[in-house]
């Protein structure tokens, strides 16, 4: 992900499978979809834009449960663009959810995690601050 500019409040912009082993989860996807990858430097470890096949056109990311992403439950995670980040992770919690990471700054842009009053979690994302 990087930045916000052309991509519409209230739309999908990425998804993440965040788990503890990423290299095995990127070789299992890239073997049954047909992925390429290239690695993401984390600052000791690398987490992985996962490619439509014969591009550099980024489809997905696969992440390790570490660092920034070492509370997140193992699952593909949406992000779901708003108009800005604090502003909607508040309004989530007065409408029966929760924040469970962030908010916080990444790619450009700024994100956090939500779960929703049914249990499901997703990430909304916006401009930087």
């Amino acid at each position: 992900m990087s930045g916000t500019v052309g991509i519409k409040v209230g739309t999908i912009c990425w998804t993440d499978l965040t788990v503890q082993d990423a290299e095995r989860l990127r070789d299992f996807y890239a073997g049954v979809v047909g992925w390429d990858w290239s690695p993401v430097e984390m600052g000791g470890y690398s987490d992985f834009n996962m490619q439509v096949p014969g591009s550099e056109e980024s489809a997905a990311g696969v992440c390790h449960a570490r660092g920034v992403n070492a509370d997140l439950p193992p699952q593909w995670l949406v992000y779901l663009t708003v108009e800005d980040v604090d502003a909607s992770a508040r309004r989530c919690v007065e409408m029966g959810g929760e924040v469970i990471a962030g908010p916080r700054e990444v790619g450009g842009g700024r994100f956090c995690v939500i779960r929703d009053p049914a249990g499901a979690v997703c990430a909304l994302y916006g401009p930087a601050r």
